[in-house]
């Protein structure tokens, strides 16, 4: 692709995180029976009247606000229509112009290099049904119609075609996901269909203005499926133009086990889908106190809490950086800080173990930090144990599978299994000496000025005391008896 730019824009669908629809009351919850949060309005019965849900309202206008968006105070709605075999009433209820959020704005970073995206809008709408296809006994195809997430509310997020390259658009929606999952304004969750992307994809010459011919992908709903969409998208339109043919506007499907896209139909422009206003929905303004509380509702976004961590507990870009990936993660640790004894002492150590001993057994069991078997305030006494002296950073490493696999307490662990670290000098002075008389060549080698030799006496001594001893004590001991 070195001749040839590729022009990235996406559009985002993010389910919005209220426990009824945004035209009714029937629930969102997910994986219910099929049609079972269904009424007269998600089922476009005739007569039947959607009423706004507020919350949706004001999560789409927290989310704009977190992303520096103008907020509209003229609230209108309009109904897109087009042939729509997954809505009975063959529209959906959406925003035309005005959206409640225009032109924000997104920070990146990649490859060490920050980007700003502008980002054109964010409006409201309603989610269509569900399409479930089976195969008859002779074969003969039909499909099944599940109307539980007909009218669940979605925020849809349009950018301008500002990104570049898949790292781009990978970095983009991590971001995105991040501050939006902060805000609680939507799970985000790709595998339960609460997050999905439309990727609108061209390339032209290096150096060209003019945009080239636009393909849209529909619907990818994993952040893998985004960049490997791109990039063969990208590797094919090329394969077209170089090859002498042309390429044309349409809409096209990721097929993700055979790693390529495919023609679905022509690509629609505005025009057919015929917008015009909702009649159901009257036009209202927003207030300016309704939209400053909202921001007065704002909580700690992702780059400031990883600032302050980086201030406050003088923590590594990296280390900061992790644990702000998550709210979760976020309240983790700042739950654990608050448990332990010295903040100061306990920062880094606690940053170590999240990221590493915790991050790996989770990673291991599928979990999320929200589920871990270790609380907070256990790790937090682990922690407290290492730093007193109590225990060894080795002998936690054991302590911590014990709570991991039984939610145990640190200091059951230590209790139930005699694990307390020695710290008494004159058993480490017996212990030292002992491990000296029965390495002669190590004892040697260190007199003749090989001071890591005394390396092997060390670990002659932990394995005398079983792992309990205290390698500080045992190092400051050995270099006592071994230096004239």
């Amino acid at each position: 692709m070195a001749d040839y730019e590729t022009v990235v824009g996406l559009e985002v669908h993010m389910q919005i995180n209220t426990k009824s629809k945004v035209f009714c009351e029937c629930s969102t919850q997910f994986g219910a029976e099929p049609n079972a949060n269904t009424c007269v309005v998600c089922t476009s019965q005739p007569g039947a009247i959607p009423i706004l849900n507020k919350k949706a309202l004001e999560a789409i206008i927290k989310t704009g606000l977190a992303l520096d968006f103008t907020i509209n105070k003229q609230c209108t709605f309009a109904r897109k229509q087009y042939f729509y075999p997954d809505v009975p009433k063959n529209y959906q209820i959406t925003q035309s112009e005005p959206p409640l959020c225009s032109k924000g704005k997104l920070a990146i970073s990649v490859e060490g290099k920050e980007k700003v995206v502008n980002i054109t809008r964010i409006h409201l709408e309603e989610d269509a049904g569900k399409l479930v296809h089976k195969i008859g006994n002779k074969k003969l195809g039909y499909s099944l119609l599940d109307l539980n997430r007909a009218s669940v509310g979605l925020m849809e997020l349009v950018t301008e075609p500002e990104l570049n390259s898949p790292e781009e658009v990978f970095e983009f929606l991590t971001e995105l996901k991040n501050i939006v999952t902060y805000l609680g304004t939507s799970e985000c969750s790709m595998e339960e269909g609460k997050m999905r992307c439309d990727v609108n994809v061209s390339i032209r010459p290096v150096g060209q203005k003019e945009f080239g011919t636009r393909v849209e992908i529909k619907n990818i709903n994993s952040m893998t499926g985004v960049k490997e969409a791109i990039a063969y998208e990208a590797k094919r339109q090329k394969e077209v133009l170089e090859s002498g043919g042309k390429l044309v506007q349409e809409t096209r499907l990721w097929e993700a086990q055979e790693g390529v896209t495919k023609s679905m139909r022509s690509k629609e422009d505005a025009l057919d889908y015929r917008y015009f206003p909702e009649p159901d929905l009257v036009p209202f303004n927003l207030s300016d106190s309704f939209v400053k509380e909202l921001c007065t509702q704002l909580p700690e976004l992702p780059k400031a809490k990883k600032q302050r961590f980086t201030n406050d507990y003088s923590l590594s870009d990296y280390d900061a950086t992790y644990l702000t990936s998550s709210r979760e993660t976020a309240a983790f640790y700042e739950e654990a800080l608050n448990n332990s004894k010295d903040k100061k002492m306990s920062a880094k150590p606690l940053a170590n173990w999240i990221s590493t001993e915790l991050s790996a057994k989770l990673n291991a069991s599928k979990i999320d930090i929200s589920q871990s078997p270790i609380s907070s305030k256990n790790l937090a006494k682990l922690i407290d144990l290492i730093l007193n002296g109590t225990i060894s950073g080795k002998i936690a490493k054991t302590i911590f599978e014990d709570m991991y696999e039984k939610s145990f307490a640190p200091e059951v662990v230590v209790k139930e299994k005699g694990l307390t670290q020695i710290s008494d000098e004159s058993k480490i002075i017996k212990l030292c000496q002992e491990a000296i008389v029965e390495s002669p060549k190590a004892v040697a080698e260190f007199k003749a000025g090989k001071e890591r030799a005394v390396g092997a006496i060390v670990g002659l001594v932990m394995k005398k005391s079983r792992g309990k001893a205290n390698p500080q004590l045992v190092n400051k001991v050995l270099l006592e008896q071994l230096k004239p």
